[in-house]
């Protein structure tokens, strides 16, 4: 949770390397998820510092970019080093929480079932149109391969799943997924 200065530029600095930025600032026509990243991060600062006009106004920009891109994530849900890999149908319970380094691409849900949402770790790459739905944990290091649907608790780390509804297909961990830019 960001909650000081120090934390938005750690949490922002995590997000541009993740997404394979070298720049430090977006361009004006092309960086468009970046900028909605930059958004979100900003508009999680004010909530949590109780700056309720900056909040307000980050929050407006913010759903207006989403709308925009087709992006819907709930504030305090992801932890620092997101990535989005393409715009387009994504959206993130606001009751859902998700660690560090996720990958995220297109069509990807994670919702709630009955009113409780996915927990998942640290260093997960999410595929193209999966699903991940309901009171279940995700471990760390998971890979979720494109279309699948998740409704079960994934417990063992370094792991890859798939299908619907999703198995382990893999003992290959998620690395060369969300590290993709090394």
């Amino acid at each position: 949770m960001i909650k000081t200065k120090k934390d938005l530029k750690e949490y922002m600095e995590a997000d541009r390397k993740q997404l394979g930025v070298n720049r430090k600032y977006p361009r004006p026509f092309t960086d468009e998820i970046w900028r909605y990243e930059i958004y979100l991060r900003k508009y999680e600062y004010y909530l949590n510092t109780k700056k309720k006009i900056l909040s307000i106004w980050y929050k407006i920009v913010l759903h207006k970019l989403g709308v925009k891109l087709g992006i819907g994530i709930a504030p305090n849900v992801c932890g620092k080093g997101l990535s989005i890999a393409h715009y387009g149908c994504i959206e993130i319970n606001d009751k859902a929480k998700i660690g560090n380094n996720l990958r995220i691409h297109e069509g990807v849900t994670v919702g709630a079932s009955g009113g409780d949402a996915p927990v998942i770790g640290n260093n997960v790459f999410l595929g193209t149109g999966c699903k991940v739905i309901g009171a279940i944990s995700i471990a760390n290091d998971v890979t979720i391969g494109a279309n699948a649907v998740v409704v079960k608790s994934i417990l063992e780390a370094g792991v890859t799943y798939a299908g619907v509804p999703a198995v382990k297909v893999s003992d290959n961990n998620s690395y060369q997924y969300v590290f993709w830019m090394k």
